[in-house]
């Protein structure tokens, strides 16, 4: 064999590595497969005194073998393996018809349609407290203070007032949970706001000022604009908080349907292979609605003129 012959395969490798989409998902993939080895070493030693106390309870003969072998496939594991949640979740996604109550399908779209309402509540309520904020000095003084401060309680103690008092109105049903939602994700949307609206600098508004442009051209024009980014990257932190408040509605409230009334249901029956495989189909869901998100943020900057 020559030294060329031995060149060759180096040098495709060092190509292969210099390859664009090498260089972009190389470090994702070490990352996930870097998590997925702590996984299981996890997974290995919180199940492993599960498993042996079964087998001795049993008085089964056993060996290490049988017990590791145990640990990956446990019943009712503390830590379920990453193959028993990846099987739950395609068994729950492919096995049953899209809205048989077992399905997550099912109780995906359940817990969707609560997010994508309080998502639109939410942002609608946080750009109208930026523009407030941005042309009243008084409001930015009295307002941003308390939107701040709306946050510093956790929503799971606040879901359960809510509730109460929103069902004493006579409100069930898909509102309550979308008004939590929206009672999250305004906020990101309305502090990333005020900061585009006065990203601008002072020169351009003082230019606009020297051309008589009212406010209502003067937002139109220069501000809008200017905040478009800023929106975007906030709508991306909201809708992934108003699936967050979706869930969390769901808990109080004893919900048949639903991501959270699936993490109940693992919860209270000791079915923690379900209820990781519930948590995986929340974050597939908000991984496709920030995708979403992305591709409607692309499409608006190339209206706009960006490359």
């Amino acid at each position: 064999m020559t030294s060329s012959s031995l060149a060759l395969p180096v040098r495709t490798t060092a190509t292969l590595a210099r390859h664009p989409l090498a260089e972009r998902y190389a470090p994702l993939a070490t990352t996930i497969l870097a998590l997925i080895a702590i996984w299981y070493v996890a997974a290995l030693a919180m199940n492993w005194t599960l498993v042996r106390d079964g087998f001795e309870r049993e008085e089964t003969p056993y060996t290490v073998t049988d017990i590791l072998s145990g640990t990956m496939s446990a019943e009712r594991p503390l830590l379920p393996a990453p193959h028993q949640v990846v099987a739950a979740f395609l068994d729950g996604v492919f096995g049953y018809p899209p809205m048989a109550p077992r399905s997550l399908v099912y109780h995906s779209l359940v817990t969707l349609s609560a997010t994508l309402l309080g998502f639109v509540l939410g942002a609608l309520f946080g750009i109208l407290l930026a523009l407030m904020i941005v042309h009243s000095r008084v409001l930015e003084r009295s307002l941003l203070p308390w939107i701040i401060c709306s946050q510093m309680v956790p929503v799971l103690a606040l879901a359960p007032i809510f509730i109460v008092v929103l069902g004493a109105l006579g409100l069930h049903g898909l509102l309550p949970k979308s008004i939590i939602s929206a009672y999250l994700s305004f906020f990101p949307v309305a502090i990333g706001m005020v900061k585009g609206f006065t990203s601008p600098d002072p020169l351009q508004i003082e230019l606009m000022r020297t051309w008589s442009a009212s406010q209502r051209q003067m937002l139109r024009k220069l501000r809008w604009p200017a905040a478009i980014p800023y929106l975007f990257t906030s709508l991306k932190v909201a809708i992934t908080i108003s699936l967050v408040g979706a869930i969390v509605a769901e808990l109080p409230t004893g919900a048949e349907a639903g991501i959270g009334a699936r993490l109940l249901a693992g919860s209270y029956y000791g079915q923690t292979v379900q209820l990781w495989a519930a948590l995986v189909a929340s974050a597939v869901l908000s991984s496709g609605l920030i995708g979403l998100v992305g591709l409607v943020e692309r499409g608006v900057a190339r209206r706009m003129g960006a490359h």
